[in-house]
Parts: structure tokens; sequence; C-alpha cells
């Protein structure tokens, strides 16, 4: 993903140190929040499974996994390490299970929230990168006037990449923790039934980020399904601090 951005080298540098870094940031402190998460969580209501493998920590290196935090940070799509976790160790292992896994998607919208709060009170403008790349050096000399469009892109890009990771976690399709809170959250014969679909679920994630990006479609249907949700989120942390959006 990052490569996308490579245009605007040679003409704004910093703005090239300044996505990297947004970048650099919202993976170490947005993984690593998201999977501490679902640690912590766990471990409050009585499941010992994360703490025993050293998962209730903010040390980042618990939680990336190599391969999935470098595919992230240049192809947009990667993982961190899955934290074990045995509902049946608590008291009402099911309404746990949706718990545990809506607390990592929740903790992405709690570091969303705060890094707009400059953004929404107007001390910085609200820039992102997710432009048409081949307009990246036009938007560079806009985010480059001053300090504070400089600032306002670095934490626009946090807050919009940590909406984006809340909200693919929250699709139903395994293994992302929308799919495990279904399965905590729906009457148990639906459960049993809807949890026999994980096996498909890692396919079906596959055919839906990459066939867009290799079949010429016109329209791509992960973004589509995401796009308003992220939207709504973006209106609801920065308002109408600018019209730019994702979309």
């Amino acid at each position: 993903m990052i490569l996308s951005y490579l245009s605007v080298l040679g003409d704004a540098p910093e703005v090239f140190v300044i996505l990297i870094g947004a970048f650099a940031f919202s993976m170490l402190v947005g993984l690593t929040f998201h999977e501490f998460s679902h640690a912590l969580v766990a471990d409050l209501l009585g499941d010992r499974t994360p703490r025993r493998f050293g998962r209730v920590s903010l040390d980042p290196r618990r939680h990336l996994d190599p391969v999935g935090s470098t595919l992230i940070f240049f192809v947009g799509f990667g993982w961190a390490k899955p934290v074990p976790i045995n509902p049946a160790a608590t008291t009402k292992p099911r309404q746990a299970l949706a718990t545990i896994s809506a607390a990592g998607p929740i903790s992405n919208l709690i570091l969303a929230g705060v890094a707009a709060i400059p953004i929404r009170l107007g001390w910085v403008p609200f820039f992102h990168p997710f432009v048409n790349p081949g307009f990246a050096s036009q938007w560079a000399e806009v985010w480059t006037e001053t300090p504070q469009d400089l600032i306002g892109l670095f934490l626009g890009t946090i807050v919009l990449l940590n909406l984006i990771l809340a909200t693919f976690n929250l699709l139903p399709i395994a293994p992302l923790d929308g799919f495990n809170a279904a399965v905590g959250l729906l009457p148990p014969n639906l459960s049993r039934q809807f949890s026999q679909t994980a096996t498909w679920g890692p396919g079906i994630l596959i055919l839906l980020v990459l066939v867009p990006r290799f079949s010429g479609l016109p329209f791509d249907p992960l973004f589509s399904v995401i796009s308003p949700i992220v939207n709504f989120f973006l209106f609801l942390f920065v308002g109408d601090a600018t019209t730019l959006r994702l979309g």
C-alpha cells in the first residue's frame, strides 16, 4: 500500500515520511491494542488462556506477526497473531465469546476517536492518503502547505486506518472477529449451523480482497460493504472537518 505513494517522494519527501510514520504507528499501536483488548477482556471474564500465553501485554512483539504485519504495510491486507481463548472457562461461554470478539474492533474505534480529537476541535484539518495514487503529487502540495496540514495528514491516516481495521474485522466471516461475535450472539441452533461455515471463511476473504484487484471488476464488493460504515464513523469522529471522505 505504501508503495503507491512513491511518486511523492521526489516532490514532497516529508509527506512520504509522514505516511510511513502513520502506517507504522497504526500497525504497531492499532494491531497491538486490538489483540491486547481481546486478551484483557478474556482475562477479566475468567479465561486465563491469554495470560498463560503472555498475551495480556502491550508489548507489540507479543502480538505482531512478521509476515502479516509486512503485508498490511505494503499491500493493505494482513494479520496479527490470534489470541488463544477458551470461552468455556468463563461462566457464560457464548456471551463471553461475543464480548471478547467485539473487544478488538472496539479498541480500534477508541484509538480512532482519540486521534480524531484535534481534528474535531478544528486544530488541524482532516487529510488521509486514500486518494487516487495518480493524484498523490497534487495532494502532496495541499498536505505540505503548513505544519498543521502535515499533522492533520498523520492523525487522519491513523483515524482512517483504525476505522478500516475495526469495520473489516466486524464482518461475519471466519476468522474475523465478527464471525465469532455472531456465533456467540445467535440462538444456539443457528449458531451451530453458522459455525460450520468457518472453513469457508479464509477462502471467501481471499476472493473478496484479491479478485477485484486482478479481475478488472468495475466495483469492489468488500469496499462497497465497509465504506458506508467507515464513512458513518468518520462523520461521527471528525464531523464536517472536510468534505474529503472514503468513497
